[in-house]
């Protein structure tokens, strides 16, 4: 078994030797995305200090305007795994951090600090629609793939180091996407939302709010530093035109009674 084992693997090594990075191969199986996605849930539940999430007992008001928000975004058809994912909400009180990331698996997880600093409705639309993608395009254990490939499949399938899960798990929170994968998490949120009745670039109006505030750093998950924050807010609005898309700011939406949640 374990020679079959080996040359599956050694014909993937050559596989993804003569691939370029970022091609989308991915040896991780969605249940696997899944797993490690209720494996960071856990250890972000363990850490309260270092993530203090809001319960929703208490914040009904504020959690019930986001999974609104999520269920409009989650009409979209471009969604792949819309229906095997959880899509589950967390507000982390944080308002220093201007950040928001969506483990594999569907775990979406929005820092206050994000929903204080945006102005609209249609912007936090645009970051959850980024992160979604994220999620839906596999983008996490695509990345791992690049880092630990061989090495896990040899674990995996040979059963000969079962906490490797488990460890892979745990560098998720300190993962960085690439550029070809923050590029295609941008496109995707314009695709998402083209199918709402929020703009379609919504995800613009954060990156450039931060070139005006002089913000173009920031943590790995979101606000990363390739590609660079003003060649997205043009590829995010070139999107939206080139696909015929509303840019029209969703009427109505409530935006001031969700930020007075958090005041």
């Amino acid at each position: 078994m374990k020679n079959i084992i080996f040359i599956a693997v050694a014909a993937l090594a050559l596989v993804m030797g003569s691939c370029k990075k970022d091609s989308g191969i991915n040896i991780f199986t969605l249940e696997q995305d899944k797993q490690f996605g209720a494996q960071l849930k856990a250890q972000i539940d363990s850490s309260p200090a270092q993530y203090p999430v809001l319960p929703y007992i208490g914040n009904e008001a504020a959690y019930n305007y986001l999974y609104a928000m999520r269920d409009e975004i989650l009409t979209s058809d471009k969604i792949q795994y819309k229906n095997e994912f959880n899509w589950e909400l967390f507000i982390i009180n944080n308002d220093s951090t201007l950040n928001a990331f969506c483990a594999p698996g569907g775990y979406i997880y929005v820092y206050t600090g994000i929903i204080k600093f945006l102005e609209e409705a249609d912007h936090l639309a645009g970051v959850l629609g980024h992160e979604i993608a994220h999620a839906d395009r596999r983008h996490s254990t695509q990345q791992m793939t690049q880092s630990y490939g061989i090495e896990v499949l040899l674990s995996i399938l040979a059963g000969d180091n079962p906490g490797m899960l488990a460890q892979i798990a745990a560098g998720l929170t300190s993962l960085s996407f690439s550029r070809s994968h923050e590029t295609d998490a941008d496109d995707h949120s314009v695709e998402y939302l083209c199918d709402t009745e929020y703009a379609s670039n919504g995800a613009a109006a954060f990156f450039q709010k931060l070139i005006d505030q002089g913000q173009s750093g920031g943590t790995p998950a979101f606000l990363s530093t390739h590609p660079d924050p003003g060649n997205r807010v043009q590829n995010i609005n070139n999107d939206a035109n080139a696909q015929g898309c509303s840019v029209a700011l969703k009427p109505n939406a409530g935006w001031a009674a969700f930020q007075a949640n958090f005041n």
